[in-house]
């Protein structure tokens, strides 16, 4: 799905946040995207879903050449990536079935949308939707009124219903408490799984990321420090990967210091499931 030839990108002139990054994606692979604050993983995912165009290198989407895309192609392009976020990006007074409905104006009619406010559209891809996700019941339920991990899930359910063969998930449980951290991070997973389509997640949870995806990315200074299997992730990787950072970001990530260093040392790794 995914081709990266020695990409590169950079801001203001001098500011690498990508540096000569080189990989592949497979069809239907679970990838997880670990590293520090400020790593570039972000970055990384916005030349993903073609929001940033590199500076340097090749990304190729399956047979396309992305820098060779320009207007219609590009659109084209995008619709075949869903990109779920931190922050939800919900309207809040809108009730959930719009919200989920908004994944499908990639392939409306101007018409057709506003219509869709009125009498919403393709209910049944909704519906569908949010079963999938697990809350059916809030169809018409004010998006305001849901908790934030179910506004959570209706963002999930708002890329299936944009039917993407790609979903890019940048930081989707950061701000949820670790039961529903979980909860989300196996359903997108099984989604994954059970649809054949591509995930790749940027987690800032080392344990999540070791716990359920089958290939593990580390990413520090714009570049790709390793990219194993998580049984082949050791103590001295992610030690390298996450050397100097505070004690609170390293409670953040779920990686242990000890009392007596505010930086970041190895030490004995969590359980994995």
């Amino acid at each position: 799905m995914y081709r990266l030839e020695n990409l590169r990108k950079v801001f203001d002139g001098d500011l690498v946040a990508v540096d000569d990054v080189s990989m592949k994606v497979d069809h239907g692979e679970q990838v997880a995207v670990i590293g520090p604050s400020g790593a570039g993983k972000t970055t990384l995912f916005r030349l993903l879903n073609l929001t940033l165009y590199p500076d340097g290198g090749s990304l190729w989407l399956g047979d396309l050449d992305v820098g060779r895309l320009h207007g219609r192609g590009l659109r084209a392009a995008r619709r075949r990536i869903g990109t779920i976020y931190q922050q939800h990006n919900l309207v809040p007074r809108l009730s959930v079935v719009h919200n989920v409905l908004a994944g499908r104006l990639g392939a409306w009619s101007g018409w057709r949308a506003v219509w869709s406010l009125f009498h919403p559209q393709e209910l049944e891809a909704a519906h569908g939707a949010l079963t999938q996700v697990g809350i059916p019941e809030k169809l018409y339920a004010r998006t305001d009124e849901l908790s934030g991990g179910q506004q959570q899930r209706v963002a999930i359910a708002r890329v299936l219903v944009q039917e993407p063969e790609i979903i890019l998930a940048d930081e989707p449980v950061a701000s949820v408490d670790p039961n529903l951290a979980n909860a989300i991070v196996t359903l997108l997973v099984e989604i994954s799984r059970t649809s054949g389509k591509t995930l790749l997640m940027n987690l800032h949870s080392v344990e999540l990321a070791l716990a359920y995806f089958p290939r593990v990315i580390g990413f520090r200074g714009g570049k790709i420090e390793f990219d194993r299997p998580p049984a082949d992730v050791t103590e001295e990787m992610l030690g390298r990967l996450y050397a100097g950072i505070s004690r609170s970001e390293a409670e953040e990530a779920g990686i242990p210091t000890p009392h007596e260093s505010p930086l970041i040392c190895y030490g004995p790794l969590f359980p994995r499931k």
